[in-house]
């Protein structure tokens, strides 16, 4: 009898040992990021986006040490299956509980459908497709950088107030090409203006010269490049080399980034009108975040779509530890409930549609000659709020929206 009570007593107290453990266990989340890791996309997604994931995962846990999260990433090659196949395989076997950046529009569209009606997000913070948020909307899904509708409507409006009346698209065939051609032409449509012409290129293509004698031969005062990465940045330099800006063209590039404009050179791209949601010298916060990203980033200036990824999983798990769950749904919903001060973007909103709104500015590639250093690239010229840049909730076909 003596011996059973000392045996219940131990027991009682491994148990008692034990509790604490429990009760302090972390909450965990996993966050994959998938990107172009080594395509088109590559500088100014790819590795910086997960830098820019684990800084803001450190940040939140440095707050919240009672959570753990972890980061995963994999390359998606540019290839709709391919990307969700992997988010498939995420979600079902290594309990991701979000998909983070995405870049292609094609993949971030196949990536949706997979999410949906599942416990995992998708925080699409460089997929730009519009659709995104528009008739393929889901309480699973929020859109947070930016969008074909906000860059294609930013510059319109600006460069047809400012005598760009006539429009030429060169827009990769995809669909973030056909996207922007079909936004931008409304907006330049609604503004008095008109698109005289537009051609679709492939992918991660390496001449343009056909297409930009054909851009030309149109008479158009504004030239718009509907494309991304490296195809932007051919399309910089070899239009350059055909002379297009001594005969009075204005050149936009609907979704381009400092790592693009950094490769083309100054002297090239230099008036090239360009839209973002972020610049790293905007103001001290974007300062201050752009020289930590550096430091750990080979002393890369952060673009739009890394900035994009800081901010939108940081709000991301802000809302999961608010709602107490990582259920998609419930963590999309707390995020939609009040506006969140963000560091990097300033007040956002995110709308019913999984639109994520805040300012778009309006930047033009700098005269060499006022350059100050090897990433003081861009002047900012105008601003766009939110409600200005972003298209109306009622206008996107969004089955969420009452």
């Amino acid at each position: 009898m003596k011996f059973l009570s000392q045996m219940i007593a131990v027991s009682l107290l491994a148990i008692g040992a034990c509790a604490p453990a429990f009760a302090d266990a972390a909450r965990a989340i996993k966050i994959g990021v998938l990107n172009d890791a080594s395509g088109p996309y590559s500088d100014n997604a790819g590795e910086g986006s997960v830098t820019a994931a684990k800084m803001a995962a450190e940040d939140f846990m440095q707050l919240h040490p009672d959570f753990k999260v972890e980061i995963v990433s994999a390359d998606h090659q540019n290839k709709a299956d391919v990307g969700a196949a992997i988010a498939r395989r995420w979600i079902d076997q290594d309990k991701v509980d979000a998909v983070a950046d995405v870049p292609n529009s094609a993949v971030g569209l196949a990536v949706n459908e997979v999410v949906r009606g599942s416990k995992a997000a998708l925080i699409a913070s460089s997929a730009a497709s519009s659709d995104l948020t528009g008739k393929y909307c889901s309480p699973n899904t929020i859109q947070w950088t930016f969008d074909t509708w906000a860059a294609s409507h930013t510059i319109g409006s600006y460069l047809v107030h400012h005598g760009g009346k006539k429009w030429y698209f060169i827009a990769t065939d995809n669909a973030l090409g056909k996207s922007m051609v079909r936004d931008g032409t409304s907006v330049i449509n609604a503004g008095g203006g008109t698109v005289l012409g537009s051609v679709n290129v492939p992918i991660n293509n390496a001449d343009y010269a056909s297409f930009i004698l054909q851009a030309d031969s149109s008479g158009a005062d504004v030239i718009a490049f509907a494309t991304a990465g490296g195809d932007t940045v051919n399309l910089i330099k070899q239009s350059s080399e055909f002379g297009l800006k001594q005969n009075g063209r204005t050149f936009a590039a609907l979704l381009t980034t400092t790592n693009d404009v950094e490769a083309s050179g100054l002297i090239v791209g230099q008036g090239l009108i360009i839209t973002q949601p972020f610049y790293w010298n905007l103001n001290d916060a974007s300062r201050a975040w752009s020289a930590k990203f550096g430091e750990r980033q080979h002393g890369q200036s952060p673009t739009a779509f890394h900035a994009g990824v800081y901010s939108s999983v940081l709000a991301y798990l802000n809302a999961a530890q608010a709602a107490g769950t990582n259920d998609a749904p419930a963590v999309i919903g707390k995020m939609k409930e009040a506006p969140i001060d963000d560091a990097l973007f300033g007040p956002v909103v995110v709308r019913a549609d999984g639109r994520a709104i805040h300012n778009m500015y309006i930047l033009k590639v700098k005269d060499p000659k006022a350059s100050t250093g090897k990433w003081d690239l861009l002047e900012n010229v105008g601003v766009l709020s939110g409600p200005e840049a972003f298209r109306p909730v009622d206008q996107g076909g969004c089955a969420m929206v009452e």
